[in-house]
């Protein structure tokens, strides 16, 4: 599904434009053309400062969220490269702690475009290159790295030795690519296994584990589980993590749902089995309070957007797009039902499955709005809201954020809870209208 990536910088603009007429629109996997395109620039992948490689279907995102916020606070610089941006292309690319700017970008596109002639690389391997590249150019402590689409043909499995590599939530997504198995799924995530590169994963059914152990042996790499390798039990107030090395006390996180703090475990456990750098518990404590992951239920603040809702209102904002990611979120929207009102504004890519997302968080909501997601191929509104109709719901269909907030006003006439949810793509528009940059 093409990025549609945009940029009011001319110089960063020209080099977009120009890796849309030279890659093919849609996502490749494969780590033949990447290979070919990091030897013609020198192979920076070898040159960047220790790796932290994180693959899953969700919950990989706030892994490395938690991962920089605890090396951030041991007081060591880091490189992150994630996907996708919500509002602007350079949140793609963080160097030593800060998002590239304009002209690094620019600068570090265009390099890689001249060396990318003939080999046909994709938008996310062209990515991936000026990424490495900006990497292995600049001084850090360490550098995380995001899985984009799988793990084993994914461009980032370029790497040859990672400092350690791990596995959030599995589930499906991405059928096209992946499948419908979640035993393939977890192979294909499992690919990311380097020759004694110590692998932690969260704790699956037996299939899966079973999967992954194979995987994982035939690479050579150490399977480190949840549940026997390490553990974690999340109390009222704080987060109980233990292993060998013994047992530590932290925070409940400060991102939203009972799923992040299995995320903070998963995060401190690969922190926990690395030898490339020391990171005391005190930093391990304080990544719970400062990780930020935007639009993981991220309550929106007053905006030009949210003031469309009757005052007092609480608006959340979520990229959950699959049945998996789904769950946790409507675990913490039936805290709402106590509150008041509350509305589901929905809007979902036309490769997504979307009944099952609906049933599980229409049925949190008495009212559900959906959406188109602008300049993407996406389910039509007036057919989302059909399908909630269908499941018992009440809806009702918009064009934009604002119609849609507009909507849930007139609707409840009072203060509500309002989750925005459904895809990526839509909660960078949603956060752009309601001048919340990601920094």
């Amino acid at each position: 599904m093409p990025d549609h990536a945009r940029s009011q910088d001319p110089a960063v603009q020209a080099q977009l434009d120009r890796l849309w007429s030279l890659s093919p629109g849609a996502d490749v996997l494969g780590l033949e053309r990447i290979t070919r395109l990091l030897d013609r620039l020198g192979n920076p992948q070898d040159h960047m400062p220790p790796v932290f490689h994180v693959a899953g279907t969700n919950g990989k995102g706030s892994t490395c969220a938690f991962l920089r916020a605890a090396l951030e606070a041991a007081g060591h610089d880091v490189h992150v490269y994630s996907s996708p941006h919500l509002v602007r292309f350079n949140e793609r690319i963080r160097i030593a702690g800060r998002l590239i700017d304009d002209a690094a970008l620019a600068a570090s596109l265009d390099e890689v475009l001249g060396h990318a002639e003939g080999i046909g690389a994709s938008f996310f391997e062209v990515t991936t290159a000026a990424a490495f590249l900006a990497f292995a150019r600049h001084p850090a402590a360490a550098t995380i790295i995001e899985v984009g689409l799988g793990g084993r043909l994914d461009a980032t499995n370029i790497l040859r030795t990672p400092a350690i590599c791990g596995i959030a939530a599995l589930g499906i997504d991405h059928e096209a690519f992946l499948g419908r198995s979640l035993t393939g799924i977890a192979r294909e995530k499992a690919g990311i296994a380097k020759p004694g590169v110590p692998l932690v994963t969260m704790d699956y059914a037996q299939p899966l584990r079973e999967a992954i152990a194979r995987v994982a042996d035939a690479a050579g790499a150490p399977v480190l589980p949840r549940g026997q390798a390490w553990h974690s039990e999340t109390r009222r107030n704080h987060v109980t993590y233990r292993d060998v090395l013994g047992a530590i006390t932290l925070p409940r996180p400060t991102l939203v749902g009972s799923h992040q703090s299995r995320n903070l475990a998963l995060a401190v456990a690969m922190l926990r089995h690395q030898s490339a750098l020391t990171i005391p518990t005190e930093a391990l404590q304080a990544a719970a309070r400062q990780a930020h992951w935007p639009a993981r239920m991220q309550a929106l603040s007053d905006g030009p957007l949210t003031r469309h809702l009757p005052a007092g209102s609480q608006c959340w904002l979520d990229g959950a797009h699959n049945p998996s990611a789904a769950i946790p979120v409507a675990r913490t929207m039936a805290t709402w039902r106590a509150q008041g009102p509350s509305a589901l504004v929905l809007g979902m890519l036309s490769n997504k499955e979307a009944g099952p997302v609906l049933s599980r968080l229409g049925a949190m909501v008495e009212l559900v709005v959906t959406l188109p997601v602008p300049h993407h191929a996406c389910h039509a509104p007036e057919h989302l809201a059909e399908q909630a109709r269908a499941l018992g719901y009440h809806a009702v269909s918009a064009q934009t954020p604002a119609e849609a907030l507009d909507q849930v006003a007139a609707h409840f006439g009072r203060p509500a809870n309002v989750l925005i949810a459904g895809s990526l793509y839509l909660a960078g528009q949603v956060l752009e209208e309601n001048d919340e940059l990601p920094q």
